[in-house]
């Protein structure tokens, strides 16, 4: 599945949605199977070293305020983190990861680990390190901001 931009080169944009759209199922698939989604996942892993409050986390993992609350109720909910107010600031949360929510993370790490070494694996090993090393450069170069045009992420 490939498209062209007007000039005949392969359409950038396109192909990293189209990655983008399939990993994201494929990830989903595989923590399903630990009741929780790849957003909770981001969340247990960012809050995991512990320190971090609610807003931290989700700007981390890129997640909204109001989404942020909702899916730390539903890690809430399973027993995975819970919520304590910060000694410097009354009006944030730090989030902790409880016992059972680190044997989940760590399991959703193995499944991640395994997706992305499957996903690789299919590429020649030599274009491998080459790869991830370019799409970690635009990734935190170029693709790194948060609003709209250069450097910025795709929010409209």
């Amino acid at each position: 599945m490939t498209s062209c931009s007007p000039g005949g080169a392969p359409d950038l944009m396109f192909l990293l949605s189209w990655a983008s759209n399939a990993l994201l199922v494929e990830h989903a698939a595989g923590v399903a199977e630990l009741g929780i989604s790849p957003r909770a996942h981001c969340v247990l892993l960012k809050a995991r070293p512990g320190g971090l409050t609610q807003r931290q986390i989700g700007d981390l993992c890129g997640i909204d305020k109001t989404t942020m609350v909702v899916t730390l109720d539903q890690l809430e909910a399973a027993g995975l983190v819970r919520r304590r107010p910060s000694p410097t600031d009354r009006r944030a949360r730090l989030v902790e990861v409880t016992v059972e929510g680190e044997k989940v993370l760590d399991r959703a790490q193995e499944i991640a680990a395994a997706l992305q070494q499957d996903v690789l694996s299919t590429l020649p090993e030599a274009d491998r390190a080459v790869f991830l090393r370019s799409i970690s450069s635009l990734v935190a170069g170029r693709l790194a901001g948060g609003g709209c045009g250069p450097g910025s992420r795709p929010a409209c």
